[in-house]
């Protein structure tokens, strides 16, 4: 998403709600917290990371994201709320990167998964960028089981959205995977034993766990 339109009508959204939500499931999933060092993946304008850099104010976040139009988005929280500053940083990075430097307590993603065109790759990054006993969640798109579902969830959730979104939204959902598929990415991944994946509400899926203290094949730091 390295339009700037593209990225400017993210920017705009109010996608607050589904932020939070996020943000609570976190606290849900992982009540002891999540480390010192948190990494969001596919950051876009940095929504999220800014959540978390509020709601874990003892931890260092850092938003990944391949656009520089998002990330340029991104950059305003730094100038708009400067106290975060030293603890919230911003990096362009195109998965699968090796030189991205790892030991990260947690491993944070949402919407990347359906962007990648192979799916392997998100899951070569929670193995490289965790640090042992890594606290991982991915929140996704599932894709619906017919066209004329995938109509139906963009009419319920985004007909007052601008064309440019509905639009993206349509092609997110036919390009995500369903809870099945992602299971088997896991089992490819060699992580099938410490993440879970479950379907959430009408159009999510979720992938959580702790990492063990060492991975078979861990990619070295």
């Amino acid at each position: 998403m390295d339009d700037r339109q593209q990225a400017l009508a993210y920017a705009s959204a109010d996608f607050s709600a589904g932020d939070q939500a996020l943000i609570e499931r976190l606290q849900q999933c992982f009540p002891a917290g999540l480390g010192p060092r948190l990494i969001d993946l596919g950051c876009g304008p940095g929504n999220i990371s800014v959540l978390l850099a509020h709601r874990y104010p003892e931890a260092t976040v850092l938003g990944v994201d391949g656009a520089e139009a998002m990330l340029a988005f991104a950059e305003r929280i730094l100038l708009e709320q400067p106290a975060l500053r030293g603890r919230l940083h911003f990096a362009r990075h195109l998965l699968p990167d090796p030189e991205l430097p790892g030991g990260y307590s947690a491993v944070i993603s949402n919407s990347l998964l359906h962007h990648l065109h192979d799916p392997a790759v998100l899951w070569q990054a929670v193995r490289q960028l965790a640090a042992p006993g890594a606290c991982v969640y991915i929140k996704d798109l599932r894709r619906p089981a017919s066209a004329a579902a995938a109509e139906a969830l963009r009419q319920r959730h985004l007909a007052g959205a601008p064309p440019v979104l509905q639009h993206d939204y349509l092609a997110s959902l036919h390009a995500a995977f369903r809870v099945e598929e992602v299971a088997l990415q896991l089992e490819a991944a060699g992580l099938a034993a410490d993440l879970r994946v479950a379907a959430v509400a009408d159009r999510y899926l979720e992938v959580w766990g702790v990492l063990p203290a060492t991975l078979p094949g861990r990619l070295a730091p």
